[in-house]
């Protein structure tokens, strides 16, 4: 048998391997934990820490515990909780076995120097010149615009959308419009997820005001994803007091959520009034002509022509989202040039083929029935009030497509299930989260969602 502290090193082998580099460094490498018996207990130097792990870790760690105990993941049990500075003097000796010093739990910190926050770092992917403008979505890139301008009228623009229509597009192309300016200018972009890295690593090094101060020192902030700020109480404290300096000095902000700002739940109303003390912009599905013109675009990029009749018919069957539509396109002009030939409608269809059936549109119990044919539930299994992981996974799954594929709010979402609207923009984060990170999860979710997707003859985005 392996002794306690040989298993945990396993076990952290284990997530190296399923996570990525800088989550791991930040999040689990620092950490203490004991094997015993089916569980691993995990020991958190503060509550934030404990309550990130319980969020996003339960099922990494389940199945980096599994193998090494010899246990299904299901059979693992997982505890998190926090370090004591020292355990009662009545403590037997086992439950002292399990104590762990605050100065045993202090993470290592980072090597000196600060946190930066600088705009010549970041690559700017996208830029207003590649990004369509039609009726769906010319608030937005007029607001955008306009908060590049230093004599413009936009000082804080929220911009929301399904997955997939141009929110990161437009945040890097402020960025890099403003970059790009011949001032200088302080500017820093990130999702909700990297301020949360951030945070814990200024939490780290003691450095909480310095993190602050150089935050409210910038001139421009781009953040993306604030969903994830929901039921964050200490990182939403953090966000505002940024906010409030840098909107006194009259500093620029950018949002950008799945979620309008009234579809937020457990976000401090003070928050959400900054959210909305700006320009609103929902950005919604492109029309058949937008999608045209944004394909004739992105192939000429590529100098290659599309007929009519090819570009007609991607832009018919594709009505998901752009990203699938680039990526059709991408995987059409490889095809062709592998093959060495033209690009025609027979070779469009045998791509097509491979993303989807036409998108016609589909109904909730539509998704509700193939979402119970490939996790293997019953519809009475999802709308019962279980918390086991199939269960969960099922329901956040449905949320996720009817959330994509139909017109239906988040509250006509969660009825059949009677669920809250909350919940369902719980679910829907979650799901986002695990297929954004490409988590062992997220690989099981984007599975059965293409599979789904394909299935319902939906547009595939994965």
């Amino acid at each position: 048998m392996l002794p306690m502290q040989e298993k945990w090193s396993e076990i952290l082998e284990n997530l190296k391997k399923m996570l990525d580099p800088g989550t791991f460094k930040v999040w689990i490498a620092p950490l203490r934990a004991e094997v015993r018996d089916r569980e691993l207990y995990v020991f958190a130097q503060n509550s934030f820490v404990a309550d990130w792990l319980k969020e996003r870790m339960i099922t990494s760690l389940r199945e980096a515990v599994a193998p090494v105990l010899g246990l299904e993941p299901q059979a693992v049990g997982i505890r998190i909780e926090l370090a004591s500075p020292q355990a009662p003097a009545s403590q037997d000796r086992a439950s002292s076995s399990l104590s762990v010093s605050s100065r045993q739990l202090h993470l290592p910190l980072p090597p000196p120097g600060p946190i930066g926050f600088d705009s010549t770092r970041q690559s700017w992917l996208y830029s207003f010149e590649d990004f369509e403008v039609g009726h769906s979505n010319r608030v937005a890139a007029a607001a955008a615009q306009d908060i590049c301008d230093t004599s413009g009228t936009v000082n804080t623009l929220f911009v929301n959308s399904a997955s997939g229509l141009g929110k990161t597009h437009l945040a890097h192309a402020v960025g890099k419009a403003i970059s790009q300016s011949a001032q200088v200018i302080r500017i820093d972009y990130m999702t909700a997820e990297d301020f949360a890295r951030r945070f814990v690593v200024s939490l780290n090094r003691r450095d909480v005001e310095g993190f602050r101060e150089r935050l409210a020192a910038l001139d421009v902030l781009l953040l993306e994803d604030v969903h994830f700020l929901q039921g964050k109480k200490k990182m939403q404290e953090m966000v505002l007091t940024v906010l409030k300096k840098l909107q006194d000095k009259g500093g620029r902000v950018v949002f950008t959520s799945s979620f309008s700002p009234r579809e937020l739940q457990q976000v401090d109303s003070s928050l959400i009034s900054h959210f909305c003390s700006g320009i609103l912009a929902r950005m919604d599905r492109p029309s058949g002509g937008m999608l045209r013109r944004i394909l004739t675009r992105k192939a000429k990029r590529f100098q290659v022509l599309l007929s009519d009749e090819v570009c007609e018919l991607l832009a018919s069957r594709l009505r998901g989202d752009v990203r699938q539509l680039e990526s059709c396109l991408n995987n059409l002009i490889f095809k062709a040039r592998l093959l060495n030939c033209g690009i025609n409608q027979q070779l469009a269809m045998d791509v097509l083929a491979q993303f989807a059936g036409t998108e016609c549109g589909t109904d909730i119990q539509t998704i509700i029935r193939l979402v119970c044919e490939s996790f293997g539930l019953t519809k009475r299994q999802l709308s019962s009030r279980s918390r086991r992981q199939d269960c969960v996974l099922g329901r956040n799954t449905i949320y996720y497509l009817a959330r994509k594929h139909t017109e239906l709010s988040l509250e006509d979402i969660g009825a059949p299930f009677n669920r809250r609207h909350s919940t369902v923009i719980r679910g829907i984060t979650s799901v986002e989260r695990e297929l954004s990170r490409e988590s062992s999860l997220g690989r099981q979710i984007a599975r059965a969602v293409k599979l789904i997707e394909r299935n319902a003859g939906l547009a595939t985005t994965i």
